[in-house]
């Protein structure tokens, strides 16, 4: 594998500040892309892009309405940004389910309408969408977020199916629970709603339908994010990529 086969490539990483975002940024900026860090802190996004040498793009995705007339110039477009909440369907707070939806599913579409023309002008685009193993499997409390990647997952099918023609590919990448913040912050929820302590929490919950017993580390999907951005994968385009540990075999 050529060490910059992304160069000359223009990479753009939603919640590309930490997390699976930061660990993707950092595998597109190694194989020689330019990387534009989208986040909502401001600062965060600064930080990585100096790191980097590429740019920070500080925006709010839940702010929909802003992004309507966007116009973006990008070779890669990672739509990883999300938020979870975890919640009885009966107790779940309306506006947080519209937050969910707008941030995961209308900022991605508004995000890859923006970004489509120029890839079609250059004949050469990859869309990598963050999706989840909730993308194709369904868990209790969680109606917003199972909903929200259930509805990536056709948005990038749909985009599979327009973009091939114009030698733009469209797919998800399904993890199961990945070591980062997000997770970290679902533990005190999940223990709430499950009735259990918090030390028992990843074991219990989290780790009980993968086949092997741990966390996805955020490295490992990055490096099939670097896959599916390169001229290896031109071929591979609307599908889904488990990297479940084994839970959607079930």
């Amino acid at each position: 594998m050529n060490a910059q086969d992304l160069a000359g490539k223009r990479a753009v990483v939603t919640g590309g500040a930490s997390g699976i975002g930061l660990a993707c940024a950092h595998e597109f900026a190694r194989r020689g892309a330019h990387v534009i860090i989208a986040d909502l802190n401001g600062e965060a996004a600064e930080a990585v892009a100096r790191e980097l040498g590429g740019e920070a793009w500080q925006v709010d995705l839940s702010d929909t309405q802003a992004l309507d007339g966007l116009r973006l110039d990008a070779d890669i477009l990672m739509n990883n940004a999300g938020i979870q909440r975890v919640s009885p369907i009966e107790e779940f707070d309306p506006e947080a389910f519209r937050t969910i939806q707008r941030i995961m599913v209308e900022a991605p579409f508004l995000l890859i309408r923006a970004a489509l023309p120029t890839m079609y002008e250059r004949g050469w685009g990859r869309i990598i969408n963050l999706s989840s193993v909730h993308g194709l499997r369904a868990s209790a409390f969680k109606s917003a977020y199972v909903t929200a990647k259930h509805g990536l997952e056709g948005l990038s099918k749909v985009t599979a199916l327009e973009g091939g023609p114009h030698g733009v590919t469209s797919n998800c990448i399904n993890p199961g629970y990945v070591r980062t913040p997000l997770v970290e912050k679902q533990i005190a929820d999940q223990a709430k709603v499950h009735g259990i302590p918090e030390s028992e929490v990843v074991e219990k919950i989290m780790l009980t339908e993968s086949a092997i017993k741990r966390l996805v580390n955020a490295d490992e999907v990055a490096s099939l994010a670097g896959w599916l951005a390169s001229d290896a994968a031109t071929m591979v385009t609307g599908a889904s990529y488990t990297m479940d540990g084994g839970w959607s075999a079930r």
